[in-house]
């Protein structure tokens, strides 16, 4: 797979190729770009989890477990699809800020995503 360069700006996908819900990882840099859609909002972070060097795009998106005394076991979960956790050892990281409840000094590399026209374009 051919990478692109870093430090530029990359039309990554269309809006209408990534939906709510859904990523794609891009062969930026030497660990490549995962590109989310959370409700029509689009983020990209670092493929490299900072515990590890896990391959952190290849986790799973969830949610935030918060306390919730009036559900069966105490817990919900809110902000869905909001943080990605490693698939190594479940360490979650929210996708907007790339910060982590588990260890705050080892936060995921964020880049700037904009939509112009059908277009998602990440600065990475």
């Amino acid at each position: 797979m051919h990478r692109l360069a870093r430090g530029r700006e990359h039309v990554v996908a269309t809006v209408d190729e990534i939906a709510p819900g859904e990523s794609k990882v891009v062969p930026i840099g030497r660990h490549g770009v995962g590109v989310y859609n959370v409700n029509g909002k689009f983020y990209a972070i670092a493929n490299y989890c900072p515990h590890e060097g896990g391959p952190l795009c290849v986790g799973r998106t969830h949610g935030q477990s918060v306390v919730d005394p009036e559900r069966p076991g105490g817990a919900a979960e809110a902000r869905e699809g909001e943080f990605i956790y490693c698939p190594w050892h479940q360490w979650g990281f929210e996708l907007a800020t790339g910060t982590t409840a588990v260890k705050p000094e080892w936060s995921i590399r964020t880049y700037p995503v904009r939509v112009e026209g059908r277009n998602v374009i990440v600065t990475a």
